[in-house]
């Protein structure tokens, strides 16, 4: 195999744990092997899967190094020992993982990229509940908030992304038959993330964000792993003057905004642009702290975060929109406490009377719709 400058990068995702993203990445792995390739096991999570640690045989697998943090003894994926070691292709499980405090990066998916950028191929997994801008979906459609995200650029930047699927009854049979955790757990589990309806919520998603990058992404081949079926995509064409701007504030729940942006801007193919027409006055402490977590979302997800101070929200919204030639406005829901009169002067209304021609979206806080009484004055 060529050595190139950079390494290839192939991801097997998803819908949740126990499909067999680890096992099609260790089959990978001997394929590789039987070419005569080098084939170096970075790092592997079995979690105590029998077979998945008994295919992992024949593989060389490099010592992981030992981390000392609060009097605790961690073990993690020995990265400069990957690099030292310089194989032709690295695999490296779990992208989502965190890193113990102490080594290069915070995150695996960063440790993969030095990997990448020695010119090591790397076979990495990742399930799609790990997505940066999915994690209100996933946590609306299951109930469960997952605290380990990766941006979705990763992905973007894939060479060869493989859909490791199985239906939901299939996985909850090797659930069942303790296949996926141990017998201690099985009960809890069932009860909880997998149920029926949240496996089936999660395949949709699983299989459309696949779909999405065939059409938009350089995505060279999809597979349906149980069922030995692929497909093969073509680059769709990118919407024709499509630009989406989401309108925030520096709030925790106008993340919700941003990310359901970013993902109708991935699907239209179209640029995004995430405005908050800043009060002029002087920033709270609070205020200040959610607009750095707003630059951190929007740098996590390719938007462009524009602060623009006014007390005139609706005819600077208007400008920009003019300027940026915006086709799309997402922004949160007001809260109308008494009646739809004072509805009326919402900045939902003045923006649809003033952006002619352009689209205005209000988006939900679905959480939130059993008990509109917990909700905060938005505008």
């Amino acid at each position: 195999m060529d050595r190139p400058d950079r390494g290839r990068h192939k991801v097997f995702l998803g819908m949740a744990a126990g499909v067999g993203k680890t096992y099609a990445m260790l089959e990978e792995g001997h394929e590789y092997l039987e070419d005569g390739d080098d084939v170096v096991l970075g790092v592997l999570e079995t979690h105590g899967r029998e077979a998945t640690a008994g295919r992992a045989v024949g593989l060389e697998i490099l010592p992981r190094r030992t981390v000392h943090y609060r009097g605790s003894t961690l073990e993690e994926m020995d990265l400069p020992g990957i690099l030292q070691r310089r194989p032709a292709v690295c695999l490296i499980d779990e992208l989502a993982h965190t890193n113990a405090p102490g080594v290069e990066h915070g995150k695996r998916y960063e440790d993969v990229e030095d990997v990448l950028n020695a010119g090591i191929h790397v076979v990495s997994t990742m399930n799609v509940q790990h997505l940066e801008s999915l994690n209100d979906l996933v946590t609306e459609l299951t109930g469960v908030r997952v605290r380990e995200t990766v941006p979705d650029a990763v992905l973007a930047r894939a060479d060869d992304v493989v859909v490791v699927d199985l239906t939901p009854e299939e996985l909850l049979e090797r659930l069942r038959a303790g296949r996926v955790y141990p017998q201690e757990r099985i009960e809890a589990a069932l009860n909880g993330f997998f149920t029926v309806e949240n496996l089936v919520s999660l395949r949709e998603v699983a299989l459309r964000q696949v779909a999405e990058a065939v059409g938009a992404q350089r995505v060279t081949r999809v597979e349906l792993g149980s069922r030995g079926r692929s497909m093969s995509g073509e680059k769709a064409a990118s919407a024709v003057a499509e630009r989406l701007l989401a309108l925030v504030r520096p709030r925790p729940q106008d993340q919700r905004v941003v990310r359901r942006a970013w993902r109708s801007a991935q699907r239209l193919g179209a640029p995004l642009d995430v405005l908050w027409v800043q009060p002029t006055r002087d920033l709270g402490d609070e205020e200040d702290r959610g607009l750095r977590a707003l630059r951190r979302l929007c740098a996590l997800l390719g938007a462009e975060l524009h602060v623009i101070e006014s007390d005139d929200v609706t005819r600077t919204v208007k400008e920009f929109a003019r300027e940026r030639r915006t086709t799309y406005v997402l922004l949160g829901s007001p809260h109308v406490p008494r009646g739809l009169d004072r509805f009326r002067d919402a900045l939902p209304v003045r923006l649809v009377r003033a952006l002619e021609g352009i689209d205005v979206r209000i988006v939900a806080d679905r959480a939130l719709r059993d008990d509109p009484e917990e909700q905060e004055t938005a505008w």
